[in-house]
């Protein structure tokens, strides 16, 4: 896979980045601590990648994006990815995910359970954990057993997760905890 570029864009959780293919995204970033911190974590990821404006279909997605942030409902099932050198399972694992609706959720056993795979929750959760694209693939919509809030590796942990979900307006979290 060749990534051609990279992107940084504000959202209302933050500076988020992107990164693109030919073919798709192929990597995003929730926010760090800072812009530049954002921006050095693609460029480590990507160092073949170079900072530039984003051509259409992926300036488009960073609207969506910025959109879902703001709390409108979009899905980002518009957005092309490009999952080559991904596992066949966690691709399965993202497209499933995919299809979780802004303010719904499941659990990481319910996950296993729609891959035909009961009993493979932790399998989902490290799937999950090496995910490329989180927002794309929204891996905050995911829930420990018994609805918890569990199992986010992105700068700010389970408290970005929670806020993500209450932007989308889940109820599966208690806004008076945030």
């Amino acid at each position: 896979m060749t990534v051609k570029g990279f992107a940084l864009f504000d959202t209302a959780i933050g500076h988020c980045g992107i990164a693109w293919s030919e073919r798709g995204v192929v990597g995003a970033c929730l926010p760090e601590r800072s812009p530049t911190v954002t921006r050095a974590r693609l460029r480590s990821r990507y160092p073949e990648a170079a900072e530039m404006e984003p051509p259409h279909q992926i300036r488009q997605g960073i609207e969506d994006i910025v959109a879902l942030m703001r709390g409108e409902p979009r899905t980002l099932a518009e957005i092309e990815v490009d999952f080559d050198g991904i596992p066949e399972f966690n691709q399965r694992v993202y497209e499933i995910t995919r299809t979780i609706p802004p303010g719904q959720t499941l659990t990481y056993g319910e996950l296993a359970d729609r891959l035909d795979l009961p009993g493979s929750a932790q399998a989902v959760g490290q799937a999950l954990g090496r995910n490329p694209v989180p927002i794309i693939v929204p891996c905050h919509r995911v829930l420990g057993a018994g609805r918890k809030l569990t199992g986010f590796s992105a700068p700010g942990g389970v408290e970005t997760k929670r806020r993500m979900l209450l932007i989308e307006g889940s109820t599966a979290v208690e806004p008076t905890l945030f």
